[in-house]
């Protein structure tokens, strides 16, 4: 991701990134939908293992996060402002390269798990997070100490063993990364790894003890959309450019645009086929799914398309 490496030191700098920075505020926002059910954790863990089905990651079946915390973040500075005057002020949320877990820690909202990504004892990790950068000089808020023991749960269960060690990760072998900000073919020996999942990847959060603790937000923007849980690979490749950014429409999905859509439904297509727990009516559709996009305009998609009907 060039963008993170362009802007050098900056992400470690705040008040080179924002003059004038003095504090940062840090935020969570949890995303487990209302509606979630006490056993989430081995339902979602079961979807991996359900070929046909296409799997959508847990926080983008629902609004795009970056609006809603954003929004939410401004609405924390314009309270800020009532009580003490004007202040100088910027929203972050995943929207520019901030060291965002790195800030997270530091102001005490969790510890960084061994898959890199931030924990809370009554949180686990099922959250967003934000920042607010500030002029203002505020009391710090002391870090928690680490909880992960010797618990290897997350870098075992990775499909593609992208946690290459604790606190690290190989961003070019994980399937949130491939699967969402990699243009082009995706490497070969990968693909079979990637299973079912089609935007992102949930595997070492539902791994982790922790999650058991993750809380259920009350926010209506979280709830899942229809079609992004529960359907079909099939289904889901008959969506045409233009439904695709109806159904996507405020998502952070819309994001990746309807080539790449395509390219991660292929592939999980192809790995569908080589499945021998894939009954005969799934093959079929997928079959005809694939054929309907072997001309597709773009070459990454034909290339796609092409290797996973060789799987059948």
């Amino acid at each position: 991701m060039h963008y993170m490496a362009s802007h050098g030191l900056k992400r470690a700098r705040p008040a080179e990134l924002v003059p004038g920075t003095v504090s940062v505020i840090t935020a969570r926002m949890d995303y487990l939908p209302l509606d979630t059910p006490n056993d989430w954790l081995a339902r979602e863990s079961a979807r991996s293992l359900q070929p046909g089905e296409a799997v959508v990651s847990l926080y983008a079946r629902g609004r795009d996060y970056h609006k809603v915390l954003r929004g939410r973040l401004q609405k924390l500075q314009d309270r800020i402002a009532q009580a003490i005057g004007p202040f100088g002020h910027r929203v972050f949320t995943d929207s520019a390269p901030v060291m965002e877990a790195e800030l997270a820690t530091r102001s005490g909202l969790g510890w960084r798990g061994k898959h890199t990504l931030v924990l809370n004892r009554e949180a686990g990790s099922m959250f967003f997070l934000g920042e607010l950068f500030v002029d203002l000089a505020l009391p710090e808020t002391p870090s928690v100490s680490a909880h992960c023991g010797q618990c290897s749960a997350c870098m075992d269960l990775c499909p593609t063993q992208a946690i290459v060690g604790p606190y690290k990760l190989d961003a070019r072998r994980c399937i949130s990364y491939l699967t969402i900000e990699h243009a082009g073919p995706i490497d070969e020996a990968l693909r079979p790894l990637i299973g079912n999942r089609i935007y992102g990847c949930d595997d070492c959060q539902l791994a982790c003890p922790w999650n058991k603790f993750a809380q259920v937000s009350p926010l209506p923007d979280w709830q899942a959309r229809e079609g992004l849980v529960e359907s079909s690979i099939a289904q889901l490749m008959a969506w045409s450019e233009a439904e695709f950014l109806r159904r996507t429409e405020g998502s952070a999905i819309r994001r990746i645009g309807h080539a790449r859509w395509l390219r991660n439904l292929a592939l999980a297509a192809g790995n569908a086929l080589a499945s021998s727990d894939l009954n005969a009516e799934d093959r079929r559709a997928l079959l005809q799914a694939l054929s309907t996009h072997l001309a597709h305009p773009d070459p990454v998609v034909q290339e796609q398309v092409q290797w996973s009907l060789g799987k059948a």
